[in-house]
């Protein structure tokens, strides 16, 4: 079966709804100028939300050290917004008798994440850079841009996915390096293939997400992986999660470098994970109740 590219935007955009993703058309999106691609809205109202004695001046601080980071050297940008959103930052507050605050971009707490923070889809955004691009969808969280998505019809036999990633390689990078600079990873898809990768990433290097939960004994194929790769990798608690702990940006590297992990990959390191902190409990069960029978 063949896909048009407004077919496949409309099927991935209930598909992220069903997630529990706000959507919004790019014409309702309130910017300032064209060049802009951060809500700053949503970015505000997330961090006074967690920070309520932010005063003005340090709110307008915080959001220029993602806002003023220079598109120019795209790689060192992406790479230092993605430690930040990662990690968040240590901020000195104006007045020096209040102490630090470790300022987090996006909440990353399994038990308040889903509350917290804002998860939203826009299509259609209109971005004037070197030239005037139009995304075809974009996935925010609390207003920063961290997914991008490409749609690529495959009923003209000339165009495959392989120009998904194109656009966002090549046209993209070089043209609204301002939106890139922001992106945790790309989805590339042509109804039957969905993928993902790093900007940075060979086309090689754009995978799959067959599985939802990782418990299932088939990974899905076809068309079934959107399905997989929208409420297996794009599920809110799941995104937030790789954002974190599963993107990689090498030190040794001499390249422009950087891994995103693949779906095996997670669900591996999450079982370890659980296993250990299982174990652990069970350990530290077995010492309490050991203490109150002595």
């Amino acid at each position: 079966m063949k896909y048009t590219e407004s077919q496949l935007e409309k099927s991935f955009i209930h598909l992220l709804k069903e997630e529990g993703y706000e959507y919004t058309n790019g014409k309702d999106v309130v910017r300032a100028l064209h060049q802009e691609v951060l809500i700053r809205e949503d970015l505000s109202n997330f961090l006074l939300s967690r920070y309520p004695d932010l005063e003005a001046i340090e709110l307008e601080t915080l959001i220029n050290e993602l806002a003023y980071q220079p598109a120019s050297n795209l790689y060192d940008s992406n790479k230092y917004i993605g430690k930040l959103l990662a990690d968040g930052l240590i901020f000195k507050r104006n007045n020096p008798s209040k102490k630090d605050l470790h300022i987090r971009y996006i909440d990353i707490d399994v038990n308040s994440l889903l509350t917290t923070n804002r998860f939203k889809i826009v299509n259609q955004l209109e971005i004037q850079g070197k030239e005037l691009r139009i995304p075809d969808l974009i996935l925010y969280i609390n207003g920063i841009p961290v997914v991008v998505f490409e749609f690529k019809t495959t009923i003209e036999e000339e165009i495959t996915i392989y120009d998904a990633y194109k656009q966002l390689s090549i046209r993209y990078r070089r043209d609204i390096p301002e939106l890139m600079k922001y992106n945790a990873f790309c989805i590339i898809s042509d109804g039957v293939n969905n993928k993902a990768g790093s900007l940075f990433a060979p086309y090689d290097f754009f995978y799959g997400w067959h599985k939802i939960t990782g418990e299932e004994k088939k990974a899905l194929t076809g068309i079934h992986t959107a399905t997989s790769i929208v409420h297996g990798m794009l599920n809110k608690q799941r995104l937030c999660d790789i954002l974190h702990h599963f993107i990689l940006f090498p030190d040794t590297s001499k390249k422009e470098e950087k891994i995103l992990c693949r779906y095996p990959q997670y669900y591996a390191s999450r079982k370890l994970s659980n296993t250990f902190v299982c174990r652990q409990f069970s350990v530290q069960s077995a010492f309490c109740s050991l203490r109150k029978n002595l």
